[in-house]
């Protein structure tokens, strides 16, 4: 088979911004169904018995989001290092970008959750992971590349080793493996509690694996080559999730036969994402490359432009978003009522549906303008960090 002529510059990166619009959308969805379907929450990994096949299908999309949103992040860092001087710029832009979105988390973010100030419970979720990520990749990065990935892939491979230890609340470590390792409270005075909702240690190593991968995507890198090592890479792990999860073991709670076919799947398939097993990462990272390859393969067709604007602006998107679905609930509360217990909700999970894609439509025009903006006024430090 003869090599694909090498990628210019724009096709290689809308292919990433195109892959990143997707998974936000992915997103959208989910979080539209845990405003307006908080009533039918799921829990993780999901009850089979107790959930609906649209309804785990639609959470079984949203597991993209994280992984290839880190993933590209990684990968974004090291374009970012290949655009300007290296990885001492790297590192000082990870470490400051990472810092912001910490921040960002404990702020805006949050009281997009609760609407609450002063805050009673803060969640550290996605954008605190990603934020504590980065300032890890910032000292990552010189390292020599193969240890870097061997690392990460140690990290995403071997963390599911850890799952058995636990330090009591008393404990100096609690704190620590809390942030690192497992889903748990802190409590803070004044009452204050800390949900760590995505503990970060997994998604560290994934980070380091997207900054490994930076160098297929190069100035100069063979666009053939790129494509077959994407495909290889998606297969191979696709593979090792097949295989590991026939196991029926190591660090994923156990498959089994139901009576019927859709059932059986959804058992096959159920996942545990906090924090994410390794089944979880090779699942969702191997469907990202080969979705990559695709797009990259996909050139300059319309379809993609609309999803590399969305993924052109993410943060912004990611912001504005979460602030349009609380002040929707809050008016649809103020019209209705509470019609689903203590919550507003929706009977189906076609609405839920619906409702994401109205909102992808009326959310793109703002988006695509702000990333306009981003584009053209490059002299803007700050705009870089959105």
């Amino acid at each position: 088979m003869t090599s694909l002529p090498t990628a210019l510059p724009s096709q290689r990166l809308h292919s990433i911004d195109a892959l990143r619009g997707l998974v936000i959308l992915f997103m959208l969805l989910d979080h539209v169904r845990e405003t307006f379907f908080l009533h039918r929450q799921v829990s993780d990994p999901m009850t089979i018995d107790a959930t609906d096949p649209s309804l785990f299908i639609s959470r079984t999309l949203a597991h993209l989001c994280a992984p290839v949103f880190v993933l590209l992040t990684g990968l974004s860092a090291w374009l970012y290092g290949e655009k300007h001087q290296g990885r001492g710029d790297t590192a000082t832009f990870l470490f400051k970008r990472g810092l912001f979105l910490v921040l960002l988390e404990l702020s805006l973010v949050n009281f997009a959750w609760t609407f609450q100030l002063p805050p009673s419970v803060i969640y550290l979720q996605v954008i605190w992971a990603i934020g504590l990520s980065m300032i890890a990749l910032s000292l990552l990065v010189w390292l020599p590349r193969p240890l870097l990935l061997a690392l990460g892939a140690l990290i995403v491979a071997g963390h599911n080793l850890l799952d058995g230890l636990h330090f009591a609340p008393h404990s100096a470590l609690h704190v620590p493996w809390a942030i690192l390792h497992e889903r748990s409270w802190l409590e803070l005075p004044d009452g204050l509690r800390l949900r760590t909702s995505y503990p970060v240690l997994p998604w560290i190593g994934v980070i380091a694996l997207g900054y490994g991968l930076g160098p297929w995507f190069g100035r100069g890198s063979d666009a053939g080559e790129r494509q077959q090592r994407l495909l290889l890479g998606g297969m191979m792990l696709l593979l090792g999730f097949v295989v590991l999860r026939l196991l029926n073991g190591y660090g994923e709670a156990p498959w089994a036969f139901y009576a019927n076919v859709g059932q059986t799947l959804m058992s096959f398939f159920n996942i545990t994402k906090y924090p994410p097993s390794l089944l979880f990462l090779a699942l969702t990272l191997g469907v990202g490359l080969l979705l990559l390859r695709a797009f990259e393969r996909a050139g300059d067709a319309r379809w993609i432009g609309p999803l590399a604007v969305f993924g052109a602006a993410p943060m912004f998107f990611y912001l504005l978003h979460l602030y349009v679905l609380k002040l929707l609930y809050v008016a649809c509360v103020g019209l209705f009522g509470l019609n689903q217990g203590s919550h507003f909700g929706f009977d189906g999970i076609g609405a839920v549906w619906l409702v994401a894609v109205l909102l992808a439509i009326a959310l793109y025009l703002p988006v695509r303008g702000f990333a306009r903006l981003k584009a053209r006024r490059r002299d803007i430090a700050w705009l870089k960090y959105l």
